[in-house]
């Protein structure tokens, strides 16, 4: 945790910036703290200075920061947290230059900054901790693995129970449990099933439908460990696959095996997608995969860097990313496959195991 402070500091400089502000609210996460020296509460303020950094928090995280965090001074506030910030001479220099979230922080909690600490000059920031969480460590891998490892096994358990006429509030459910069961602190995120016509909703979570046979069901979730994110995505045959079902699978198939013999450092972004794109597309069905071909996972689901046509990153090694084409047809229903896989200098090394062939249940 130290390193990635000192390294942020170093950062700092760089950008001319003498601190910056980050915080964790429960309604505005964006992780960065814990990144940063392991708090997992949801209410603090972290000030990182060019020679050390200060934890804010409150009553309820006492016990927790003292096993938690490493690498930053820890406040328990008698008020409020924001009244503490001008009790602290090195945060109340005249002009001194605070970076401030611009994309998480909400007006209101910027403007405790400003009464706190009126003399010195709030900078908008974008950026500066994601450039440093957007490469893994060793440790964040063998926990991404970990939640992957554990969605993969999930997955092949929620096989025995998936079947005509039960919903998919139900199957989401027993697959939620079954995660727990192996580990995962919570989901992801909120598990999507989606079976028959609602297939073609990319983002189509659990609903109270009936799986029926004849169907697919796409199944798009992801289990925790120390607070990392897996995200995966398989689609699965209910009784027999017909000609066109069993076409278009193989095509997301072999779009989404293009897609991971692709990816390597040094590609970009847009590059890698167009690769997926142009497989898809020469089949006609183009205008079927309308969303980016993947993202970066970590402590957030979504991270950088983003595998799309808008995209300015470059793959390095040890990104995390998933690799996720589809193909949705309104009315009738879709087909996607997502695996998380590591860059390297020579390709990508796919984590998950759980069968991608065509299962037909």
């Amino acid at each position: 945790m130290l390193q990635r402070i000192k390294k942020l500091q170093t950062i700092l400089k760089t950008n001319n910036l003498d601190c910056l502000m980050l915080h964790e609210f429960e309604q505005s996460k964006p992780a960065q703290i814990r990144y940063l020296c392991g708090y997992t509460g949801d209410n603090a303020w972290l000030a990182v200075l060019p020679n050390e950094a200060i934890l804010i928090t409150d009553f309820r995280y006492k016990t927790q920061i003292a096993k938690e965090v490493k690498g930053a001074k820890k406040v328990i506030a008698e008020q409020s947290l924001s009244a503490e910030l001008g009790k602290f001479k090195q945060l109340t220099v005249k002009n001194l230059r605070i970076g401030y979230l611009e994309e998480y922080l909400p007006t209101k909690m910027l403007g405790l900054i400003k009464k706190q600490l009126p003399d010195a000059l709030l900078v908008p920031t974008n950026g500066l901790v994601e450039s440093l969480a957007i490469i893994k460590d060793t440790e964040e891998i063998a926990s991404l693995e970990r939640a992957v490892e554990i969605a993969d096994v999930a997955f092949d358990r929620i096989l025995q129970i998936i079947r005509p006429g039960i919903s998919e509030l139900d199957v989401a459910a027993e697959l939620e449990y079954q995660m727990k069961m192996l580990g995962s602190l919570d989901p992801s995120f909120e598990t999507i099933i989606a079976s028959g016509y609602r297939g073609a909703l990319p983002h189509g979570r659990a609903s109270a439908k009936k799986i029926k046979k004849g169907e697919f069901v796409t199944l798009d979730f992801g289990a925790t460990c120390n607070g990392y994110r897996s995200d995966i995505t398989r689609t699965v045959m209910v009784g027999k696959a017909d000609a066109k079902q069993k076409k278009i699978y193989s095509l997301v198939l072999k779009a989404q095996t293009a897609g991971c013999r692709k990816a390597r450092a040094g590609l970009g972004g847009p590059e890698v997608d167009k690769h997926v794109r142009d497989i898809i597309s020469k089949a006609g069905y183009g205008k079927q995969f309308g969303h980016g071909l993947g993202h970066g996972i970590g402590l957030l689901i979504h991270e950088g860097p983003r595998l799309s046509s808008l995209s300015t990153d470059v793959l390095q090694p040890n990104m995390v990313v998933t690799i996720e084409p589809g193909i949705y047809l309104e009315g009738w229903g879709g087909v996607r496959i997502e695996d998380d896989v590591v860059i390297t200098k020579t390709g990508c090394r796919i984590m998950n195991k759980a069968e991608k062939r065509l299962i037909e249940l």
